[in-house]
């Protein structure tokens, strides 16, 4: 680390440092924060998976205090825990310059939560935040109620993270209250959760609204054929600006899944939809298909792809997706980067100087 803060220091063209899978731990994280005191070029750093916990993250969230150049920070898997995240919290108040902060997988609990939630309430810079893999031993939804809160304040946040909150419909009933007034959110991402008809319900009313809204990821939830249906009539409508829908294994069968492709006729907004994981029969089958042979439907912009067995149509597995997890590879064949991560062309929370990696997994 030492060498690599010398060079740094006298080489003030790199802008994007990306340091995922080594072993810096908060020894190596004190001379980052020496570092990023200095204000050198770096503009994107990514730390996922280096053992840093609390002590480091003190030191690399106080050495942002003053610093006017990085603005996309990853600690993905860090187990920070909320001693640690409660420092970055207390940085955002003072920070002017970061815009993408990914705190996911790093232990945070109900306290650091409510924390980001309040600094957010007045922090006019941070366009794209990553809460998602939390430690949460409470059922009463306390982070969702504080980030709905903050969401009716905040009109500069464009993408929020939050898989695997254990949210109800309860809490997506708060969430869809301050998204009515909400101007600015593009991308919300409550994959991983217990979403289920009633949470997709308020969801549709969201959008039927004419909400800002572009991409929605409910991936792993069970809203079922009822919530399906109330997406799809949302969807049919022309003031809905959805653009790509992840609605894997939600225990969707043929009434739901061929009602999207009803919509997605109607309504040319949508051209990214995702559905493996859910009762894929025979019409379901024909109804995709034939979207994607009409030129409506991309095979780059769904996981799924049709075959023939014995005159019947069936769908195959294809590895595509907005968001690949950080340890996903492909089963076969090679990895399609694009087509893995399309959220990184839908959303314009990412300008071009960054990394295209940096927020590509979660």
């Amino acid at each position: 680390m030492h060498i690599l803060y010398t060079y740094l220091k006298t080489h003030g063209k790199i802008h994007g440092l990306d340091m995922r899978y080594n072993d810096i731990t908060d020894q190596g994280a004190r001379h980052l924060a020496g570092l990023l005191q200095e204000n050198v070029a770096v503009q994107s750093l990514d730390l996922m998976c280096n053992n840093i916990e609390a002590e480091g993250a003190e030191h690399v969230a106080k050495s942002l205090h003053l610093n006017k150049t990085l603005m996309s920070l990853r600690l993905t898997g860090n187990k920070i825990g909320d001693k640690g995240a409660m420092h970055f919290a207390s940085m955002l108040q003072i920070n002017t310059k970061l815009e993408e902060l990914d705190f996911s997988d790093c232990d945070l609990g109900t306290q650091s939560l409510i924390a980001f939630s309040i600094v957010l309430n007045s922090n006019k810079h941070i366009r794209s935040i990553n809460l998602s893999r939390p430690l949460l031993y409470s059922h009463q939804e306390e982070p969702t109620i504080h980030i709905a809160r903050m969401l009716v304040v905040n009109q500069t946040l464009c993408e929020l993270h939050l898989g695997k909150h254990e949210m109800t419909d309860t809490g997506v009933e708060r969430l869809c209250e301050a998204l009515q007034v909400n101007k600015s959110l593009r991308y919300l991402d409550l994959r991983c959760n217990k979403i289920t008809r009633d949470g997709a319900k308020f969801l549709a009313e969201v959008l039927k609204q004419g909400s800002p809204l572009e991409i929605l990821d409910l991936s792993a939830n069970r809203i079922e054929d009822d919530g399906a249906m109330h997406l799809s009539e949302a969807i049919l409508l022309p003031n809905c600006k959805l653009k790509a829908l992840s609605i894997p294994c939600n225990n969707i069968g043929t009434l739901g899944l061929v009602a999207f492709t009803k919509a997605m006729k109607i309504n040319k907004s949508l051209t990214h939809i995702y559905i493996w994981g859910n009762k894929l029969e025979e019409p379901v089958c024909v109804a995709f298909t034939k979207l994607m042979r009409s030129g409506r439907l991309l095979e780059l912009h769904t996981d799924v792809s049709p075959y023939m067995v014995d005159g019947h149509v069936c769908l195959a597995e294809v590895f595509h997706g907005l968001r690949r997890h950080f340890y996903w590879t492909p089963s076969y064949g090679e990895d399609g980067e694009y087509a893995s991560n399309s959220a990184l062309a839908l959303s314009d929370t990412s300008d071009d100087f960054l990394p295209h990696d940096i927020f590509g997994h979660s």
